[in-house]
């Protein structure tokens, strides 16, 4: 496995000054191509922070973030916009899916920001939403779909064009325990088929499901390590 992401010596500051917040304090940190990561940690441990700045949507205070040995703390807004939108497919908790169109337009709608021509399209979208499971659902609104239904379209929607990285943000926080091993069953077979898979979560259920488990608190990285019981089953 070669080297995928890389973070060196990343701070970040929100309000410098008297009433600052260090929301991320010098964290190092390198993930390899094809891992399965949980970064885990409670309300305000910079976990969130952390995960913006892996999806490129903010930027450091200092240090230096490598993706794909490309320098991201060096780029520019559009060059950022060009590397969330073909690097990494995000997952988060809400859903975020357009309540007007329909699961396979839902999944469509990013490969159009893509140049993705219409039939290409379609294809690409029917196969996610097949490799999900969902498709008996794909002329399904969000309104006719239940929770975890919804967050397998989000899912399709990430993969569909398949990038390198998928990058889950509290994946199941809205989900009950049945649809919950359903979605992390899914992230564990995209894995299995190559992806890179890293999940933000405050769940140490969902953690332990991972083969690598990263603990931070007060924006420090106090803990990562190879999860056993995983590397047993494996």
């Amino acid at each position: 496995m070669g080297k995928l992401i890389e973070i060196k010596d990343m701070s970040k500051i929100y309000n410098p000054g008297e009433n600052e917040v260090k929301a991320l304090d010098h964290v190092n940190l390198r993930i390899d191509t094809g891992e399965y990561v949980t970064i885990i940690g409670h309300s305000g441990s910079g976990k969130s922070t952390l995960m913006n700045m892996l999806g490129c949507l903010d930027v450091p205070t200092s240090g230096r973030y490598f993706l794909c040995g490309a320098d991201v703390s060096e780029m520019t807004d559009d060059e950022l916009s060009d590397i969330r939108n073909l690097e990494i497919g995000f997952i988060f908790q809400g859903f975020n899916l357009i309540q007007s169109l329909t699961a396979v337009e839902n999944v469509e709608l990013p490969l159009i920001y893509r140049g993705i021509g219409k039939r290409e399209r379609h294809r690409l979208a029917v196969e996610s939403l097949e490799k999900v499971g969902l498709s008996h659902r794909m002329d399904h609104k969000p309104s006719q779909m239940s929770g975890g239904q919804q967050q397998r379209v989000a899912i399709a929607r990430a993969i569909a064009a398949a990038p390198p990285v998928i990058l889950a943000d509290e994946p199941t926080g809205n989900l009950d325990s049945s649809s919950t091993e359903e979605i992390i069953g899914i992230l564990r077979s995209l894995h299995e088929d190559g992806r890179t898979v890293i999940i933000i979560t405050h769940d140490n259920d969902i953690a332990e499901k991972a083969d690598r488990v990263i603990c931070i608190k007060d924006g420090k990285i106090v803990d990562d390590y190879m999860n056993a019981d995983r590397q047993k089953e494996g």
